[in-house]
Order: structure tokens, then sequence, then C-alpha cells
């Protein structure tokens, strides 16, 4: 600015250089540039070796689509005779691609959702859990940005129309369209570049009034709320060294953690909408369409009911269920080597309760934990107490002992055994119940059901001495006093 001022002020360059002690020629260009229009600080470009290969560069990089390296270009331009280094020749190539670049680049049209219309889905790797692999069903509602994420085993078929009817009956409805990419549970094959879709899935569509489409292949950001959801999903729930969140133990774990993400993602005001997604999905359900009552039965399996003895029958083979389906209608699929059982849990969501190995007529799969009133299998039932008489009721009145003392004197086969009852009773009403009940809790143990065990048990107690070991009456030892306190006699 201090030449200008000084070049305007005397109008010639040697002036101009004299007062601002500049050289002429530095002074010359500067404002031949201002007079020209030009960036006075912007070089002018020199002549390069590599001038007369720019088209031909330009030419590679359009016929590869940018994708061409510089190294082979270096050596086909060395070739054709290139005197020049490869660092010149990585700059020409990064220059040729970049403005290849912005000529290709994509441009989007703003993308204006409407309520009721759009449902985007993607799968996602979820965290191995004992080793066994896992995903994570996304789905994103387009217009109230509400995201549903279910944890699955598989991406089969049947698991998709499951995790489709769960997020369907949570959302509150059916949308007119579903999107997802090109998987083959979706898209059988291509066709000249027509998609062929899989008959079942379109069974779904119709089933629950809906219109199932697939993005352009290879082209995931066509549906780029399922894929944020995916990306966003997998960075809150699988364990990481970024996130350091715990390994999940069992699948209910998880299943809980992808619940209470949604329920916390949901509940958080969107950045581009600045409303809560789960307040405008109470507006969006008002245009979502009825789902019908059941789901489809066909991708989801055979259906069977549970029997009252909490298993169902496959291939002839009888398969345990958690407690608390007794009488529900369940779905069963093979999966691999495994059998799927679906069922609708109690909070209205379709979801596999158990997934048991593929068995053989005579071989049942029957597990323990289906079973928790029968620890250890069903073995003997013990027989339960059910007084009648009112010597029984005042004999059982005394304590849980009595009780035991019942249950194990009945199998042994004691003798006498109301008239025992009726001395304990009496018992009872002098000394108290609870030295009693005591007692005959001991001779159940230890298997004392003569007539003065009891009695004996009892003076004991009441001596305020300690019970000591349990001394069993069999022919292994004998509760009579030997002989060796005679030996200690004349010593």
């Amino acid at each position: 600015m201090e030449i200008f001022e000084a070049y305007d002020l005397t109008r010639t360059v040697w002036s101009a250089a004299e007062l601002t002690g500049h050289d002429p020629k530095t002074v010359k260009r500067y404002v031949q540039a201002r007079d020209n229009g030009l960036d006075p600080f912007e070089r002018a470009p020199r002549p390069k070796a590599i001038d007369g290969y720019l088209e031909k560069i330009e030419e590679w990089v359009d016929q590869s689509k940018a994708k061409i390296r510089a190294d082979v270009v270096h050596d086909r331009l060395a070739k054709m005779g290139y005197p020049g280094s490869p660092r010149s020749t990585r700059r020409a190539v990064n220059a040729a691609k970049t403005a290849w670049r912005v000529g290709k680049r994509r441009t989007y049209r703003p993308w204006i959702p409407e309520p009721g219309m759009w449902l985007q889905f993607d799968w996602g790797e979820g965290p191995r859990i004992g080793g066994r692999r896992t995903w994570l069903f996304c789905a994103w509602l387009s217009w109230s940005r509400f995201r549903v994420v279910i944890p699955v085993w598989d991406c089969t078929l049947g698991t998709l129309v499951a995790c489709l009817d769960t997020t369907l009956r949570r959302i509150g409805g059916a949308p007119t369209y579903v999107l997802t990419d090109n998987a083959k549970t979706v898209t059988v094959e291509h066709i000249a570049g027509i998609p062929v879709r899989h008959p079942q899935m379109v069974a779904a569509g119709r089933h629950y009034g809906c219109q199932v489409m697939t993005c352009v292949p290879y082209d995931p950001e066509s549906k780029g709320g399922a894929e944020a959801t995916v990306r966003i999903a997998k960075a809150d729930l699988v364990p990481t060294s970024a996130n350091l969140r715990d390994q999940y133990a069992t699948f209910a774990e998880l299943a809980d953690a992808c619940r209470l993400w949604c329920e916390s993602i949901n509940s958080r005001r969107h950045r581009a909408t600045g409303q809560i997604p789960a307040d405008r999905l109470d507006i969006e359900r008002t245009t979502l369409h009825v789902l019908p009552e059941d789901p489809l039965a066909l991708a989801l399996g055979e259906e069977r009911i549970v029997r009252d003895d909490r298993t169902v029958s496959f291939g002839s083979v009888r398969y345990s269920t958690p407690p608390g389906y007794t009488g529900v209608r369940v779905w069963c699929r093979v999966v691999g080597e495994e059998l799927s059982i679906t069922a609708r849990t109690p909070s209205g969501d379709l979801a596999e309760i158990w997934r048991h190995r593929l068995a053989t007529p005579g071989d049942p799969q029957i597990i323990d934990e289906h079973y928790p009133d029968h620890p250890g299998g069903r073995s003997i039932h013990q027989p339960r107490l059910r007084p009648r008489t009112e010597a029984e009721i005042a004999f059982v009145e005394i304590g849980p002992g009595a009780g035991r003392w019942l249950k194990e004197a009945g199998p042994a086969g004691a003798v006498r055994i109301r008239a025992k009852m009726a001395r304990a009773v009496e018992l009872a009403t002098v000394l108290g119940p609870g030295p009693v009940d005591q007692a005959l809790g001991l001779a159940a143990a230890a298997g004392r059901f003569a007539d003065d065990d009891l009695p004996s048990i009892l003076d004991h107690i009441t001596a305020n001495r300690p019970a000591g070991d349990l001394v069993r009456a069999d022919e292994a030892h004998s509760v009579q006093p030997g002989t060796g306190g005679w030996q200690a006699l004349g010593q």
C-alpha cells in the first residue's frame, strides 16, 4: 500500500521507489498488476518441463476415473521422453485428479421427508458374546428421526422379518415404503439393472401394508439415515477402546443395553429438527398404516403351542422353552444347525426366546434352566404335608422340624408314629414348641425314631449342652455305651 500511495503521488516509478526504499522493478510489477486487476501477491506460473505432457496426464486420469497412480504415470511419461522428476509428476497428477473430482462431484438435492412415508434399516456387526457373533438391526424413521436397534444372532430372512415386525409395532404402524440395501434376503439378483425382489419379502410387504424398496447397488449414501444409525449404535454399544465399555456376559445384557440406548437417543433433542424424536413420532403415528394382529408366520417358521411341560415338538423332538410361555403360540425355524424359537414377549415385541441344537428323535433337548422348580432334573418328588385330622394339624403346627421328622419317619418304617406324634404335642405344650421343634429336626436328621429318642434329645437340649455331631443309629455305629470306661478301673 505504501508503494501504491507513493506512485499515485509522484506518477513515476523511480520517484516512488526512492520514497519507499524499494527497487524500481518491484514498484513497476506491483503497479502493473494493480492496473491489470491482478493480485500482486500471486506469482505468474513459470514454464515447466511437464507442461507439454499435461494433456496426456488429464486423459489418463479421466480414463481411470482418478484411480491411476502417480508412479504409473511417471513410468509412462519416462518412456515418452519426459526428463522431469517423479516429484513433479506426482504434483501434476494430484492437480489433475483434484480438477477431475471437482467436475465429477456428486450433487445432492435436499430431501424433505414426509410423515409416514419412509422407514430405512440396515445391519451392523455387534459385540461377541461368549465368542459368538451378534448383529444389530438398526432402523430409522425418516421424518421423526425415531431409531430402533434390536440385537440378533443372525441375519437370516426369518430374523429379518421378526425384526421388522418388532420395529413396526414399536413405532405403532407401517409406513408406505421400507428402504434397505440389496442383501440376498431382500434382492435375489439383478437383471439388466432391475432388482428381483425375494418372494417372501414381497409377501411380508403385502402382509404389513408397505412396499419394500432397495437403494442403488454400492450406493449407501441413498439411505444415509440408516447408515448413520448403524454408526452411532456401534460406537455406543460395541465395546471398544474408545468407549471403554465392558464386555457383555449374556445376550440379555446386550438386549437391555439396546433398549436403554433407544430410550436415551429418542428422548434427546435432534440437531436437525430441533425437536425430540419421541414427540415427533406421536405426530407421525397418525399417518402410519394399521398393522395386522399376527406376524408373518411363513417367514418366522412353523407355528407351535407350548405344552404344559414347557416343551414344543419339532421334527418329532421335544425342545424346552423358558418359563412364562406355557400355552403361548411360538414359531420354530431351522437356522443352520440350530432351532430358533420365536415368541411375542410380555412387552408385545416379537423376539427369539431360545435357540437349541438340532437333535434327532430320541434325543430331547431339555434345559435345566427352564425348570427352576425342578433342580437337578425331575428326580423324585417329595410328598407334601397335608394334615387333615386335629392331631396331625397340632403336630405340624409345632414347626418345620415336625414336618421333617414326619417325612423321614414314614419312609424309614418307624412304628407307632401317631403315638409319638401325640407325645411330641404333649411335650410342646409343657416345654414350648421351640425346643420340641429343634429336637424333632435333630431326630429327623439323625434317623432317631425310637420311643425314648425324642425325650433324650430334649434332655440334652434343656441341659444347655451343644448338640455336637449327629450320630445316625445303624449297624456301623451303636449308641449303647461301650466298655472303654472300664479300662481305667484300678489305675
